[in-house]
């Protein structure tokens, strides 16, 4: 069977049809492709591959059927979205969760993204017995190779989601290649035209909106840089906040975290083409996200430390609340206090690494990023 009859099959046994089935299809052929071509999965990595593409057709199965039976959905409004870009490692998920503290604020949560259907509605949306589930779900997978993932990244129900979980239902999205080493997706998805996918993430958005709704979304994840011309064509109101770490310790962090991440689904990993194969990937997303930002500078982006969100969280949400004309309200800063108290750092132990771990040095990573330093050095 081929990689094109395989995502025909897939598609629908998962009951996807339609504009959507033929959105879906490029990105999951790609995906299936290279997934064919990748030698250093283990047989369980491959099931893994498998059982993830089906999820997210799934899933997206799920937005899709909803949205027929209920087609007011499409008419629910997406009122000037924040989304938090940068490079990964550099405090975007600590900002989308302090943000997302604000009562007033909606964040995707990791539960509703994983069993969306039916829509979350605001009368049981603290009890509804799926966030449950998937804290049980995490509390059963991530232990052994896994338990350092959550030294590195918040996993729970109620924990904010990133867009990539969003995006890959489409197959427009980076985690396929993040999770199974996937070369030939991510060179696809790299120079795709993703303006679907950001459609079904604005379908996402009106999914989860439609019975509780806030007065603001605030959304992240790092893939955004490489197609923020498609992202501004679905959200043209949208509002950027972009934070920046020297990449040198963003390049030791990333590389330890996707190795835990793979260790599950590789027999052995290669540490040094582990190094190599992210140094440049991510520097790929800097170089699309500065030339957007040279050629649209009406387009205003809000730029702030690492340093400066850990240093002092309520001023630099203050500063996020300015650029996107948002009330700080004392509510506000009482959540963002709370959320940081209750939140240290290594409440889930240490995350350790070194960059020569990966065959890296800080000369390699400030050659590589060597733009991307010189453009924002005063955020460094």
């Amino acid at each position: 069977m081929t990689e094109d009859s395989s995502a025909d099959a897939m598609m629908a046994a998962a009951g996807l049809t339609g504009e959507f089935a033929v959105g879906t299809k490029p990105g999951l052929t790609a995906a299936l492709a290279s997934l064919a071509l990748e030698s250093g999965l283990s047989d369980e990595g491959k099931g893994r591959a498998v059982a993830q593409f089906q999820d997210n057709l799934g899933r997206l199965a799920a937005i899709a059927s909803d949205r027929a039976a209920h087609p007011e959905i499409a008419d629910v409004k997406i009122d000037r979205p924040v989304f938090i870009l940068g490079l990964p490692r550099c405090g975007t998920s600590i900002l989308h969760a302090l943000i997302g503290a604000d009562p007033d604020m909606r964040t995707p949560l990791q539960w509703e993204v994983a069993a969306p259907s039916p829509p979350p509605e605001a009368a049981t949306f603290d009890s509804d017995p799926r966030a449950d589930g998937f804290d049980a779900y995490v509390a059963a997978n991530f232990s052994g190779k896994w338990a350092d993932v959550l030294k590195a990244h918040p996993i729970g129900a109620r924990v904010p989601q990133e867009c990539g979980m969003i995006l890959e239902t489409a197959f427009q999205g980076i985690n396929p290649a993040m999770l199974f080493s996937l070369p030939g997706y991510y060179d696809w998805y790299r120079d795709a035209d993703t303006t679907f996918g950001y459609q079904v993430h604005k379908m996402w958005l009106q999914h989860l909106s439609w019975k509780n709704p806030r007065k603001r979304w605030v959304l992240k994840v790092q893939e955004h840089a490489y197609h923020l011309p498609e992202l501004m064509s679905v959200y043209p109101d949208a509002v950027l906040v972009q934070p920046h770490r020297d990449p040198v310790t963003v390049m030791a962090s990333i590389s330890r975290l996707i190795e835990v991440i793979r260790s599950v689904s590789f027999e052995e990993i290669d540490r040094a083409a582990l190094g190599q194969e992210l140094l440049h990937l991510w520097h790929d997303g800097q170089v699309r996200s500065m030339a957007f930002r040279k050629a649209n500078p009406d387009v205003k982006v809000h730029d702030l430390r690492f340093k400066d969100i850990v240093a002092d969280p309520i001023t630099a949400v203050h500063g996020v609340y300015a650029h996107a004309n948002m009330a700080f309200s004392a509510q506000t800063e009482r959540a963002v206090s709370a959320w940081w108290s209750d939140n240290p750092a290594d409440k889930h132990g240490q995350h350790k690494y070194e960059l020569s771990d990966y065959g890296l040095t800080r000369e390699q990573v400030e050659s590589v990023y060597a733009d991307y330093i010189a453009t924002y050095r005063d955020y460094l």
